[in-house]
C-alpha cells in the first residue's frame, strides 16, 4: 500500500516538538517576559509625554506608516513601542506552532497559547483607540489592565509547560493547605483591586502621556489614599501566607514562590510610597509600573501552585522530565 507524499505542512509538523521540550518552555518564558517588557515600554511612552508621538493609528501619521524625523524623539519612542508588538506577535505565533503536535493531548497549553496570541491584536486595537481618543485616561487604564490579564495567562503557561502530558492528566492534592489557598485567593483579589486603583490614581496624576491629554478629574491625593487601603491589607495577607508556608511544612517550590511574592509586595509598596512623597519622579513611576507587572506574575504564580490539582514542577529551564514517546519515534533515532 502506498502512502501519499508528505505535504509541505506535514514536513514542518514532523519537525515540531512532540513533548514540552526546552524550546516550548523557553518560548513560554519569552511570552511572559515580552508581556512585561511591553508594559515597561508603554510606560516609557506615557512618562516621556510621547503618547501622541504618532498621532494616527494604525499609521503613524496620515501619510506615513513610520515616524518621520520631524516628529522628533516622541515619534521614535511611540513608534518603537508599536514595533514591539511585532516581537510579541512573532513569539506568540512561534508558541502556537511549537504546540501544534500537542494541541489534542495538551489542550490546556494550546488554548493558553491561542489566548495570548489573540490578546496581542486586541491590545493593538485598544492601543489605537487610546490614540484616537487623545489618550482618554479610562481607555489607557483598560489598556494596562488587559496587559495584566495577559501576564497572568503567560505565568500559568510557564507553569504548565513544565508538566509532561501524563503529569498534566493526573490529579494530585493541592500543594497548599485549605487555609493557605484561601489566604492566597484573598491576596489575589487584593492585588487585582490594588492594580485597578493604581490605574485610577495614574489617570488623575500628571503623567498623562501628552501635555494636552485629559485626566479623569478625580482628586489624586484622595485616590492615592484609597489606593493605599488595599495595599495595607495585601501586605498583611501575604505576611499571613508567609507564616503559614513555614508552619505547615509546605512544599519548597510553593514556599519559595510565597517568599518571592512577599519580597515583591514590600518592594512595590516601598516604591509606591517613595514616588508619592517625592512628587512622582519619572524613574520611580516607571519602576512602579514594572513592579505592578512583576507583582501580578508573582501573585499568579503563587496562587497557581497553591490551588492547582495537577503535579507541579519548578520553573527553571533545565532538563525536562522524560515523557514516553511512541515506539516508531524511538526506533527512528
Amino acid at each position: 500500500m502506498t502512502h501519499p507524499a508528505p505535504t509541505g505542512w506535514s514536513r514542518v509538523t514532523a519537525k515540531l516538538p512532540r513533548t514540552t521540550s526546552r524550546l516550548v518552555r523557553r518560548l513560554a518564558l519569552a511570552s511572559l517576559i515580552s508581556q512585561i517588557l511591553i508594559v515597561v515600554t508603554g510606560g516609557a511612552v506615557r512618562l516621556t509625554a510621547s503618547g501622541l508621538g504618532c498621532p494616527e493609528w494604525p499609521r503613524c501619521t496620515a501619510t506615513s506608516i513610520v515616524n518621520t524625523p520631524e516628529m522628533g524623539i516622541h515619534g521614535v519612542i511611540e513608534f518603537g513601542n508599536r514595533l514591539l508588538t511585532f516581537v510579541l506577535t512573532a513569539i506568540a505565533i512561534a508558541m502556537v506552532v511549537s504546540l501544534w503536535n500537542l494541541r489534542k493531548e495538551r489542550k490546556d497549553l494550546f488554548r493558553l497559547a491561542i489566548a495570548l496570541a489573540a490578546g496581542i491584536p486586541a491590545q493593538a486595537i485598544l492601543g489605537g483607540i487610546t490614540v484616537l481618543t487623545q489618550l482618554n485616561p479610562w481607555v489607557v487604564g483598560w489598556h494596562f489592565i488587559v496587559s495584566m490579564v495577559l501576564i497572568v495567562l503567560a505565568t500559568v503557561l510557564v507553569n504548565r509547560v513544565r508538566l509532561s502530558t501524563a503529569q498534566a492528566a493526573r490529579s494530585a492534592a493541592p500543594l497548599g493547605s485549605r487555609l493557605l489557598r484561601q489566604i492566597l485567593s484573598a491576596a489575589a483579589v487584593l492585588t487585582a483591586v490594588t492594580v485597578f486603583l493604581g490605574v485610577i490614581v495614574t489617570g488623575s496624576g500628571p503623567h498623562a502621556g501628552d501635555a494636552g491629554a485629559a485626566r479623569n478629574n478625580l482628586d489624586p491625593d484622595l485616590m492615592t489614599r484609597i489606593h493605599a487601603a488595599p495595599v495595607y491589607l495585601l501586605v498583611l495577607t501575604v505576611a499571613v501566607a508567609l507564616v503559614l508556608v513555614y508552619r505547615e511544612s509546605t512544599a519548597p517550590r510553593l514556599r519559595k514562590s510565597v517568599v518571592l511574592l512577599a519580597a515583591v509586595v514590600l518592594a512595590q509598596g516601598a516604591v509606591g510610597y517613595l514616588q508619592h512623597f517625592l512628587h512622582l519622579p519619572v524613574a520611580l513611576v516607571a519602576l512602579h509600573m514594572l513592579g505592578a507587572s512583576v507583582l501580578t506574575a508573582a501573585m499568579a504564580n503563587s496562587l497557581y501552585l497553591a490551588v492547582s490539582r495537577q503535579e507541579h514542577a519548578t520553573l527553571d529551564l533545565g532538563t525536562p522530565r522524560v515523557e514516553a514517546q511512541p515506539a516508531d519515534l524511538r526506533d527512528a533515532r
